[in-house]
């Protein structure tokens, strides 16, 4: 069987990263950032103290984007 075809055949990755749900994810981060820290300016603008739980989901979509965008380690 010294077909060429067969050879050039590459196999199937087990693992496939759909980029549309990546990118959905992403926006969904960046937005509740965006919206955590628009809504602390505007509180605070108020004058009314920004609660803990304000400040700890705009860091956690900052933490979460970041490990997302970060690259990764080489193999």
């Amino acid at each position: 069987m010294n077909d060429p075809d067969i050879k050039s055949v590459e196999p199937v990755p087990s693992q496939q990263v759909d980029p549309l749900l990546y990118r959905m994810v992403v926006g969904a981060l960046a937005l509740g950032l965006l919206l955590t820290l628009v809504g602390a300016l505007v509180l605070a603008a108020l004058g009314i103290e920004v609660s803990a739980a304000v400040i700890a989901i705009g860091a956690g979509c900052m933490g979460a984007l970041g490990g997302l965008l970060a690259p990764s380690p080489a193999k």
